[in-house]
C-alpha cells in the first residue's frame, strides 16, 4: 500500500498542500482573498477568514492533522454563500457569474 505524504487543508481556499509549502501558501492566499474580496460588491463582502485554533497534540508530540484539517476544511466551506435563486453554494466571486446563468425551477 503506497502512502501518501502527509498534507495541510488551506482554511481560507480548502485546498491542499504539504506541510512546509502551506507556511509559504497561507499568507499569499490571504493576499489574494483580500484583493478578490476588495472587488466583490459590499452587499457580497465576507469578513476575513480567522485561522481555526486546533492544538490538540498526539502523544508523539505531533499535532493532530486530521482534526487540523477538519477544522481548516469547515472554515473554508463557511466562506460560501448561497445562491439565493437555487441555494447552491459559491465562492462570493463566482456567485455574481453563476447568477448570471441561474434560472428559477419550472413546477412541471
Amino acid at each position: 500500500m503506497i502512502r501518501r505524504p502527509p498534507t495541510v487543508v488551506c482554511y481560507i481556499c480548502g485546498r491542499e498542500y504539504g506541510t512546509k509549502s502551506i507556511a509559504i501558501h497561507e499568507p499569499q492566499c490571504l493576499k489574494k482573498w483580500h484583493n478578490e474580496n476588495n472587488l466583490l460588491p459590499k452587499e457580497l463582502r465576507r469578513p476575513e477568514p480567522k485561522k481555526p485554533e486546533v492544538r490538540t497534540i498526539t502523544a508523539k508530540g505531533f499535532y493532530d492533522l486530521d482534526a487540523l484539517n477538519e477544522a481548516a476544511w469547515t472554515s473554508a466551506q463557511s466562506q460560501l454563500v448561497p445562491c439565493n435563486i437555487c441555494g447552491r453554494t459559491f465562492l462570493p466571486d463566482r456567485l455574481i457569474v453563476h447568477q448570471r446563468s441561474c434560472k428559477p425551477k419550472v413546477a412541471k
